[in-house]
């Protein structure tokens, strides 16, 4: 393998040049500031984590982890979530503080798999995580919260899928008892959209024709208020009759915040990590096809830590909403050039000081002996300046 040039960087990763991280900040701190009038409190968590604890709990598969070794020989991977490391967290740090526990986030994560299509292997996401609370108004609040934080992010036209993992497994335990494999093969091609091959897998089943009306007909449970009511008749099973019939108390909370607009319901939708255990959302803004959101229930997770605690949660992918979302930029203040003699160095450095001090943004340049600016900042005089300010 030859050696890399030194402008090359690894596949999957990128730079954010000055413009981009003007504007992922923007987008940062005004969902950070939205999340926080909801009252979520912001947490860091380590890039690092153990292997064996945050590692195999994040149930992202091994070949999606960034493994390293420490020099102790114990494997370490980098986060490849946030929702993990929180359980971690509040099972331990936060395992004496009264629920339910609201904390919000901001951090980049890695997930080696990305790499592949093209995708990357390094992003950000901002999101929340509500620990403590299993009910139906919890769901709901956070699912009203990404509706506000993708607003709050300047996306402006976008929907939330809402979907139920026990619906799902519940149905599939009814028409496909002991039969796991074709279950988790079905369970596969709808996480991948694959409703071809979702339907070709049901042909090859050898079901009845009730069956597989049962199974083929959820691909038309997407919709409104009415997908609840159609459901709370297509299973038997008591798994999915009670989460539909949390579904549909989640629907009429949203209808109370009057945010049910933005929302779907998709009885196919599964979410892509196996702690989901209810709820599940996705996000889609109208300018890109892939999640601008996700997340969902997770109330199995925190066990694994010794907290045995329902929790729910959303991230938003910040580097999509950056990439293919036309946000509104707010316009940035010009800055202030303050130029000095060597002579007045002094008296140009403390104007300089008093004028950051109220909050402007100042650059400073020395003058040569002829008045004119040094040759490595003549190029700045072309950017445009709130004013210029000279000690000579």
């Amino acid at each position: 393998m030859s050696k890399p040039k030194g402008f090359e960087k690894p596949a999957g990763v990128r730079d954010y040049l000055p413009h981009a991280v003007t504007r992922l900040r923007q987008i940062e701190q005004q969902v950070l500031a939205c999340m926080d009038r909801w009252g979520y409190r912001q947490i860091m968590t380590p890039t690092i984590e153990y292997y064996d604890t945050v590692g195999v709990a994040s149930s992202t598969s091994d070949q999606k982890l960034f493994k390293l070794l420490n020099n102790r020989g114990t494997t370490m991977v980098l986060r490849s979530d946030i929702t993990a490391p929180i359980a971690r967290v509040v099972a331990s740090l936060l395992k004496e503080e009264p629920l339910p526990i609201r904390l919000s986030y901001h951090a980049n994560v890695f997930r080696a798999i990305e790499e592949e299509a093209g995708r990357e292997a390094e992003f950000f996401q901002t999101g929340v995580e509500l620990v403590g609370d299993d009910s139906p108004e919890a769901d709901a609040e956070v699912v009203a919260l990404a509706i506000e934080s993708l607003q709050a992010a300047g996306v402006e036209r976008f929907k939330i899928a809402l979907g139920h993992v026990g619906f799902l497994n519940g149905l599939l335990e009814e028409v496909l008892p002991d039969r796991l494999e074709d279950q988790e093969n079905l369970k596969h091609d709808l996480l991948n959209r694959d409703y071809v091959g979702y339907r070709n897998m049901i042909s090859g089943l050898q079901l009845s024709g009730v069956q597989t009306n049962k199974l083929e007909g959820i691909l038309r449970l997407r919709g409104g208020r009415e997908i609840c009511k159609q459901a709370l008749g297509w299973s038997g099973n008591p798994k999915a009759c009670a989460s539909i019939e949390h579904l549909c108390k989640v629907w009429e909370v949203l209808e109370a915040y009057g945010v049910s607009e933005h929302v779907l319901i998709d009885l196919t939708m599964i979410g892509d990590f196996s702690y989901y255990t209810g709820m599940t959302l996705e996000g889609y803004a109208a300018e890109i096809g892939s999640p601008v959101a996700s997340g969902g229930r997770y109330d199995k997770l925190l066990k694994q830590f010794g907290r045995d605690v329902p929790a729910t949660g959303f991230a938003l992918k910040t580097n999509r909403i950056l990439d293919g979302v036309q946000v509104k930029e707010s316009e940035n203040p010009l800055p202030i050039l303050v130029q000095y003699t060597s002579d007045r160095r002094k008296e140009g450095l403390a104007k300089a000081a008093i004028l950051r001090r109220e909050g402007k943004i100042v650059i400073t340049t020395l003058l040569t002996g002829t008045g004119e600016v040094r040759t490595a900042e003549q190029g700045l005089l072309h950017q445009g300046y709130e004013e210029i300010i000279t000690f000579s």
